[in-house]
């Protein structure tokens, strides 16, 4: 049985359906990426959860959530 691990951080600038799927998209196209969840908070930071096989790199993460067109929070977290 694998271990998963999930990342959780925020994200600002999400203000839609659109802009969940737009960082959903860029974020589970990264190597061992096996599900996210954004929890959308229109006007303020969503939090996105994202389940891997393997640790995941903090700018390659950033970097997805750059180039669906928003910014990631300071905070961020490993369960």
């Amino acid at each position: 049985m694998s271990t998963t691990l999930t990342t959780t951080f925020g994200v600002d600038g999400m203000t839609c359906g659109h802009c969940v799927s737009a960082v959903t998209s860029e974020l589970s196209a990264l190597p061992s990426v096996k599900d996210v969840t954004v929890q959308l908070v229109v006007g303020g930071s969503s939090t996105v959860s994202v389940v891997s096989d393997a640790p995941l790199a903090d700018d390659a993460l950033a970097a997805a959530v750059v180039e669906a067109g928003y910014a990631v929070t300071p905070r961020r977290s490993l369960l």
